[in-house]
C-alpha cells in the first residue's frame, strides 16, 4: 500500500474513478459516495494528472473509457470483487456457528444428555454438538474431541483433567416392576429377579453387587446387552433390574422413570473426570461447556441424595 499511495493521490480516487467506468457517469459516481459532481471530476482529473494520461473521453451523453481507463478499470473491478469476498467471508464467520466434539458413552448422551438437550441449547446457542459415542466401558484414547468423559484420569502430559462425578451404582428399576416385583433385598426371595446387564467384565454384577451373581443355580434371570444405553431402557421399560450408574440415571430418578430397587448404594470411591487434550488450544466455548457439565452434574449429586436414602456404602469386597 505503501508503493501505492507514492503513486496516485489518494485510494478514494480510485474508488471514484470505478464507479464512474462502472455507471458510465461522473454524476452517478458522486451520488454512490455522497459528493458533488464537480467534487467527483476533481478526483478523477486529479488522479489522471498523476498518471500522465487520460482515463475517459469525455461525450455529452457520458464518459467512455480510454484504453488505458480500461486497464485500470479491469485490475480495480477485480481487487474490488476479491476484496468484497474477503469481507463476506470474514463476515460469515463471525456467524458460524462453533462445533464442539464430545466423547461420551451412549446411555450418558441418551439418558443424561438428550433430554438436557432445550437447555443446552439455551446456554449455547451459537454451537453445534457433535457426539462421538462409547457403547460400553468408558475406555481408551480420546483422540482430538474437544471433550471427554473417563474415569479415573487425572491431567498429565498429554491431558487437561478436571473432576467430573463420583461413581455411585445402585440398582434400578421401573416403578411398576418394583411394585411387581418388591426391591432387591437379602435374603433373596426364591422366585428370583430379572437382573439387567452389561455384557462387559469390567462392569459386572459380581463385582459391584456380590451374592446375587452366581448363574449356575441362582434363582434370578439373566438378560445381557452389548449397549449399556439399551440395558437401562429396558429398565425403564419394567423388563428388570439394573445396575445404574448416577452419572446416567439421574435424571430418570429425578423424574421418576426409575427407582431404587435396593436402599444400598456402592460408592467405589472413582471419580469421572472430564479431559481435554493438551495438542489443541482450550477455546473458551469448551471451557463453558466444560463449567456447564460439571454444574449440572453438581446439581444431580446433591438432589439425588433423599432420592436413594442411604448415604452409600464402600463397593463389596465378598458377595453378602
Amino acid at each position: 500500500m505503501s508503493e501505492l499511495a507514492r503513486l496516485i493521490p489518494s485510494p478514494r480516487s480510485l474508488l471514484i474513478f470505478e464507479a464512474a467506468a462502472r455507471s458510465g457517469s461522473c454524476s452517478a459516481a458522486a451520488r454512490e459516495f455522497n459528493l458533488t459532481q464537480p467534487s467527483a471530476s476533481r478526483n478523477i482529473a486529479q488522479l489522471e494528472a498523476r498518471l500522465g494520461v487520460p482515463l475517459f473521453t469525455r461525450h455529452p451523453t457520458g464518459l467512455e473509457l480510454t484504453a488505458e481507463g480500461r486497464v485500470l478499470h479491469r485490475a480495480l473491478a477485480d481487487g474490488f470483487d476479491r476484496i468484497a469476498a474477503a469481507i463476506h467471508e470474514i463476515a460469515a464467520q463471525g456467524t458460524r456457528k462453533q462445533v464442539v466434539e464430545l466423547s461420551l458413552s451412549t446411555a450418558f448422551v441418551t439418558h443424561w444428555f438428550i433430554p438436557r438437550l432445550g437447555d443446552f441449547h439455551a446456554a449455547f446457542p451459537g454451537v453445534d454438538v457433535r457426539f462421538q459415542l462409547i457403547s460400553g466401558t468408558l475406555r481408551g484414547a480420546i483422540g482430538t474431541v474437544d471433550l471427554a468423559m473417563r474415569m479415573g484420569s487425572e491431567a498429565d502430559d498429554e491431558h487437561h483433567s478436571w473432576p467430573f462425578a463420583p461413581e455411585l451404582v445402585v440398582p434400578v428399576c421401573s416403578p411398576a416392576y418394583l411394585a411387581r416385583n418388591g426391591p432387591l433385598e437379602r435374603p433373596m426371595r426364591a422366585a428370583g429377579h430379572v437382573l439387567l446387564h452389561l455384557s462387559d467384565p469390567l462392569l459386572d454384577w459380581a463385582l459391584l453387587w456380590g451374592g446375587v451373581h452366581g448363574r449356575d443355580g441362582s434363582p434370578h434371570t439373566w438378560i445381557a446387552f452389548s449397549d449399556y444405553a439399551v440395558v437401562i431402557q429396558a429398565a425403564m421399560n419394567g423388563e428388570g433390574i439394573a445396575l445404574g450408574w448416577t452419572t446416567t440415571v439421574a435424571r430418570a430418578l429425578q423424574e421418576g422413570k426409575l427407582v431404587a430397587a435396593s436402599g444400598r448404594v456402592v460408592r467405589t470411591g472413582k471419580t469421572y473426570h472430564l479431559l481435554a487434550p493438551r495438542t489443541k488450544p482450550l477455546r473458551p466455548v469448551v471451557l463453558a461447556i466444560r463449567d456447564w457439565l460439571i454444574g449440572e452434574m453438581a446439581g444431580d449429586v446433591a438432589r439425588l441424595g433423599p432420592l436413594l436414602g442411604e448415604s452409600g456404602c464402600p463397593a463389596p469386597s465378598a458377595p453378602f
